[in-house]
């Protein structure tokens, strides 16, 4: 089992000395992070994986593109870029490019970044840790999914902006 370290930031996101093991309680006042890809295609539907049924937490649920946390040393930028690349198989330049909205939770931030890109799913090499399937689907097919509880449990309105963002404002094609 690899062990992940985490880089600790403030409140004002200015990354402190301190650290923590994944798994342990963090530190009160100090925030970690997290980052999602968020891929869509021409067509307007994203790309979704399922969770491997024996992955701890969310076993066997669809997710967005990918997501997880920064490791020591990560950037936002290299964090997504790396996750996309262990996820899922594809390399993925996030050069120059800000997420599009960070989500402030009770740990940390959440930064999520939209790209679109038609991207073969056949070609894509899935880590077979996390990830059983992908495939792409529609904003109603994903809120579908939500309701019917085989998705991970996210608000409707985040995928609403998800999609409103891809489609007007956010979005980066690579």
């Amino acid at each position: 089992m690899i062990i992940e370290i985490w880089d600790l930031y403030t409140q004002d996101r200015i990354k402190t000395d301190k650290t923590m093991i994944r798994g342990q309680k963090i530190i009160p006042g100090l925030y970690r992070l997290v980052v999602h890809v968020c891929i869509f295609n021409s067509q307007g539907e994203m790309l979704i994986q399922q969770r491997q049924p024996f992955k701890s937490g969310w076993s066997n649920r669809w997710d967005v593109t990918v997501g997880g946390s920064a490791i020591s040393g990560d950037t936002s930028q290299s964090a997504a870029e790396r996750e996309v690349y262990e996820e899922i198989g594809y390399r993925l330049s996030l050069d120059g490019i800000r997420p599009a909205l960070t989500i402030n939770f009770d740990d940390g931030f959440d930064d999520f970044y939209l790209i679109q890109q038609d991207l073969e799913i056949d070609a894509l090499k899935l880590q077979y840790e996390e990830v059983q399937s992908v495939k792409w689907a529609s904003r109603d097919e994903i809120l579908k999914m939500i309701q019917e509880e085989i998705f991970i449990p996210y608000q409707p309105s985040l995928i609403d902006l998800l999609f409103f963002m891809r489609d007007k404002k956010g979005a980066h094609t690579r």
